[in-house]
């Protein structure tokens, strides 16, 4: 099982596929079955809450099982991604941009951390999330895999194609030497400051300007 929380992310949830256990609310305002629903107390939701300021109710839904992802389109791969927040930012990324497998390796935080849910704001629904042993997908696919490095191709003038993986790693380390191994072809956001002193983008922001540019080629004239 896992939680949501707040009106707009539990609306997303019961719109979709995802099977609902039980909603605490504090208002009568969703639209499920009644012996699901509990009306509680703020001070109720309070004690059950994974917030500081909790936003009207907390439903638990099931755990579907986990799909495969279909080699086809883009794919977003995440070595090691650690921080909840950049994941759960990530998978809103990924919804937006059209991006429907994600592909997380197992050190990869728990998509179904309440921090993470929280983040996506609904967009968990939409998205295919995967754990897998990321050496062997790699190594399995077919399609071209792209790596973010300091020393890539500039991703402002690469010529990028429509399909393809493209791995982000680790908030600290970047991608280990063993995915590396795997990356068919580096690319690199560059740096236009005059110091030059920031050793790296946050991966969420990275992922954010990656998928901008993969996705603006399509609709150029």
């Amino acid at each position: 099982m896992f939680i949501v929380e707040g009106i707009k992310g539990i609306s997303e949830f019961l719109k979709s596929d995802f099977k609902l256990k039980s909603l605490f609310t504090t208002k009568s305002i969703f639209e499920a079955p009644k012996d699901l629903v509990f009306e509680i107390s703020e001070v109720e939701l309070k004690k059950i809450s994974a917030l500081k300021n909790p936003n009207t109710a907390l439903a638990v839904f099931e755990i579907p099982n986990q799909e495969s992802t279909q080699e086809k389109g883009l794919i977003v791969a995440l070595d090691d991604v650690r921080d909840p927040g950049n994941l759960g930012t990530i998978i809103r990324l990924c919804d937006w941009y059209g991006v429907k497998d994600l592909v997380c390796s197992y050190n990869t935080v728990d998509c179904y951390n309440p921090k993470v849910v929280q983040a996506t704001m609904g967009s968990l629904t939409r998205v295919n999330v995967q754990y897998v042993n990321l050496n062997d997908y790699l190594t399995s696919c077919k399609t071209t895999v792209f790596g973010t490095f300091l020393e890539g191709e500039n991703i402002y003038t690469a010529d990028l194609p429509t399909e393809g993986i493209i791995v982000l790693g680790n908030e600290a380390n970047g991608i280990s030497e063993s995915i590396e191994a795997e990356v068919s072809r580096k690319v690199t956001i560059p740096q236009f400051g005059h110091i030059k002193a920031t050793e790296s983008l946050n991966v969420a922001n990275a992922t954010a300007i990656l998928l901008s540019e993969f996705r603006r080629r399509t609709i150029e004239t």
